[in-house]
Parts: structure tokens; sequence; C-alpha cells
């Protein structure tokens, strides 16, 4: 199920759905995944939105990564939840981030159809 989730501190609707993704799952501030953020990108001459910062990030904190079946066998990120009921998990579209807790997935939008690629889950 879709629950509303909006951890940017002025509660703007910007490009930030990695790092909203992140606070979410971590329950750590905006800016501190922010800063933490841009250490990573910084060190690779790159931007925190790029796959493989973000990718990076979340493996030094204990995150192990999968991939997703290619359609037609792909689902949604609604689906996933119910495949996935229990855990904590990041969901990559390629062009979005969703935090996914227990079933339900947390966002500023209801990205529930939107089609994951790979995904990240707290060991």
């Amino acid at each position: 199920m879709w629950i509303y989730a909006n951890p940017n501190p002025e509660n703007k609707q910007v490009p930030d759905c990695v790092i909203r993704a992140i606070c979410i799952a971590l329950n750590k501030p905006w800016l501190e995944v922010s800063d933490e953020l841009y250490m990573f990108a910084r060190r690779e001459y790159s931007v925190t939105c790029d796959d493989n910062i973000w990718g990076h990030y979340l493996y030094s904190l204990g995150f192990e990564p999968f991939l997703l079946p290619f359609c037609p066998k792909c689902i949604t990120i609604n689906e996933f939840t119910k495949y996935y009921p229990i855990g904590t998990y990041i969901i990559g579209t390629g062009k979005h981030a969703v935090a996914i807790i227990d079933g339900n997935y947390y966002d500023s939008w209801d990205s529930g159809n939107e089609i994951p690629t790979f995904y990240w889950r707290i060991r």
C-alpha cells in the first residue's frame, strides 16, 4: 500500500527521490543523507542520483543488491510489496527510487505502477 512521505525538510517536490527513499528506509534526516551521498558523488566526480553512487552508498551501509526480471515477467512496485511483505528495501526504476518497509511503499506520490529493475535489501 502507498503511504505518503516526503522527508524533505521544506516538503519540496524536487528530484530528490534517492535521498527521500534512503531517509525513509534508514530513518535518517534528509540533510544527513544528502551530505553523505554528496561525499560519495564528489569522490567519483558524479552526482547523487547516479545509480552507481547511491548503490555504493547503500552497499557501504549493509544493503544487498538484487536485479529483477525484465518484462514480460516484470512486476510493478505495488506488486513487489506483495511478493516481499516483510523487510526494508529501496527499489530503483532507473529514473526513480522508492522505500518499501514491511509491504508498504513510501513516496511523495503514488508510484505503485512504476516498473522497478533492481532493489536493495537491508541484510
